[in-house]
């Protein structure tokens, strides 16, 4: 028996997913795409959102269609100990390596730096990140409703006031749209496509899907099928504000590179804008709302990892672990955002392929009737690739040559680059796992492993 479910709690969960997956990345980074795509900012907007927006809603549908009980549950198909491995792996990546610390680098640069001198830059950021970072481990330490009410108020108001932004932006540009840059110049999609890895919420989908699957059940729906459905409904609602954001926010990029010049990170477009349109109350108005955001993502961020390596490791306190991760937070927040950015891009170029295949596998594992041969088989020929790819991306990142790499990384790409399709488009993993997926696929059905 289907339990009827209203059109309002499927929007109320729907924007409460939109709340969980919006935080820091969500906002800088179609920015930043827009003023460097330019005029070939379509195919680049629809490379980022495939990403950006496909990818999270097909991580939701994952969890929700596997049964799981939640991500480590879902990896042990592959193996138990590679589980805590990737689950512990994935939560420091969208915790305090690199999310959480982001969050308080986003809230600065929108919010602050534009009323701060250059001089002053260095100082200013390092006391509203302590500022920022020792509220987040207060209200994280000692749960308040003030942080749901909070959440619950900043993203309709997140919302509305973008909206205002970007409707405005449409009617009357700032600037008009300039030429692109490399390497958007001649490969925008597949630039906008690794730019959607930035905003972490594929990996986020596989920790958050858990939330709306309970949320789900609390409404009484217990029937596996209807759970899908409703989960997949939820995740459209969510996934359609993301990216009509998304567009609107990629829009107002292109058309600030006239008047404000490209900036490093996209923090300053959003700010400079507001400034542009509605003065000194528009910047302060869309500063705190931002604060807000990214506080309440924070402390979101940093009592999910807080749980989970407690309920890991139970004899380290859950108060030890916000501890550690919010101080570590606060360090790594001081090296900026654009620091950030540098690190955190070749993890995700090595996370991002395991998560998908996890998915692939979740997707298509009845077929296979769940064989672990076929889970450990294309997770390995995954990690072989996307580990190289982790790599070469954290030298190029880090600016050095291709004749500065070492001897044997050289090596293994000219390899990769020469047999694998696709693999300058950073997708050199996707046909491989494909592969090995139907070959191992008829293997377990043949010797029934």
């Amino acid at each position: 028996m289907q339990t009827k479910i209203s059109f309002n709690s499927y929007l109320l969960i729907g924007v409460m997913l939109f709340a969980l997956f919006f935080g820091a990345g969500n906002l800088i980074f179609p920015a930043q795409l827009g003023q460097y795509a330019g005029t070939n900012l379509w195919p680049a907007v629809i490379g980022f959102i495939v990403t950006g927006v496909g990818l999270p809603f097909l991580g939701i549908l994952a969890i929700g269609y596997s049964g799981s009980r939640n991500l480590q549950d879902l990896a042990s198909r592959v193996h138990p100990i590679y589980a805590i491995i990737f689950t512990s792996l994935l939560y420091l990546t969208i915790g305090p390596f690199f999310a959480a610390p982001r969050t308080g680098a986003v809230a600065f640069d929108i919010g602050i730096a534009t009323f701060i001198p250059a001089e002053s830059m260095r100082i200013a950021l390092f006391i509203f990140t302590l500022i920022f970072f020792g509220v987040t481990l207060w209200l994280s330490l000692n749960p308040a409703k003030i942080v749901d009410r909070v959440g619950k108020f900043m993203s309709p108001a997140i919302i509305i006031l973008l909206l205002v932004l970007l409707v405005i932006a449409f009617i009357n540009p700032i600037g008009t749209i300039q030429n692109p840059i490399d390497p958007y110049s001649t490969g925008a999609f597949m630039k906008g496509f690794t730019e959607g890895y930035n905003t972490m919420d594929a990996l986020a989908s596989l920790v958050f899907g858990i939330i709306v699957i309970n949320s789900i059940r609390a409404l009484g729906v217990t029937d596996r099928a209807q759970l899908v459905s409703a989960t997949a409904k939820t995740g459209i609602i969510a996934s359609g504000f993301l990216a009509l954001l998304y567009v609107g926010i990629a829009f107002l990029g292109a058309t600030t590179t006239e008047k404000f010049g490209l900036f490093d990170t996209g923090g300053p477009v959003l700010s400079g804008a507001a400034a542009h349109y509605f003065g000194t109350i528009g910047s302060v108005l869309l500063a705190v709302v931002i604060i807000l955001a990214c506080l309440t993502t924070s402390i979101g961020l940093m009592t999910a990892c807080g749980e989970y390596f407690h309920t890991l490791i139970p004899s380290i306190s859950y108060k030890l672990f916000v501890s550690i991760f919010t101080i570590f937070c606060f360090i790594v927040s001081n090296f900026g955002l654009a620091k950030i950015i540098t690190y955190s891009i070749p993890v995700l170029m090595f996370l991002y392929p395991l998560a998908v295949v996890l998915m692939l596998l979740t997707f298509t594992s009845k077929l296979f009737n769940h064989s672990r041969l076929v889970y450990v088989s294309a997770t390995a020929v995954a990690f072989a690739i996307s580990t190289i790819d982790g790599i070469k991306t954290l030298y190029g990142t880090l600016n050095y040559t291709e004749d500065q790499w070492p001897i044997w990384l050289s090596a293994i790409v000219d390899f990769y680059d020469k047999v694998l399709p696709l693999y300058s488009e950073g997708l050199g993993w996707l046909l491989p796992v494909l592969i090995v997926m139907v070959i191992t696929t008829i293997i377990a059905k043949v010797f029934k492993i």
